[in-house]
């Protein structure tokens, strides 16, 4: 396994954390991306936490929070590291990829469950990969097989 202990649970958007929906209302706004949140398929709460090894945890965040809110368009990732302010972002299905970290060439070097997502993020310049950790549990695998099932829906 990977730095990281990880576990998912399957969850209404309504009981998102207020600061994570805060940020997920202010990121919508901010894009006017209009009743995006009206065809969802799917919200999940991703928790990942630093495995101590040796005396130190090393370096990255000692505990990840995330909401990640997934609808027949599009992909909301709010992430909060650490007890910090959470940070939303959006992404069109119609132009990401998705693979699967333990079915990637990388999982051979670096153990570990979930998923990378590859496209421009709403409002970004660039195209560029973010990693979104499941835990190896239900929620995980079915959060997988439906944002992958969504992704080829939406390039139809």
């Amino acid at each position: 396994m990977g730095d990281y202990n990880r576990s998912t649970r399957e969850l209404k958007l309504e009981t998102l954390s207020p600061a994570m929906s805060a940020a997920l209302k202010d990121h919508i706004e901010q894009y006017n991306l209009g009743d995006v949140l009206a065809d969802e398929l799917m919200c999940i709460e991703a928790t990942s936490e630093k495995i101590k090894k040796g005396l130190f945890a090393g370096p990255g965040p000692k505990a990840m929070k995330m909401g990640v809110v997934l609808t027949k368009r599009w992909l909301f990732e709010i992430r909060a590291a650490d007890n910090e302010a959470p940070y939303a972002r959006s992404l069109r299905l119609a132009d990401i990829v998705v693979e699967d970290h333990e079915k990637s060439a990388f999982a051979r070097m670096v153990p570990d469950t979930g998923v990378h997502i590859t496209g421009q993020a709403t409002g970004a310049t660039e195209s560029g990969t973010s990693f979104i950790g499941l835990g190896k549990d239900a929620s995980g695998e079915k959060f997988k097989e439906m944002l992958i099932r969504a992704v080829q829906e939406a390039k139809k």
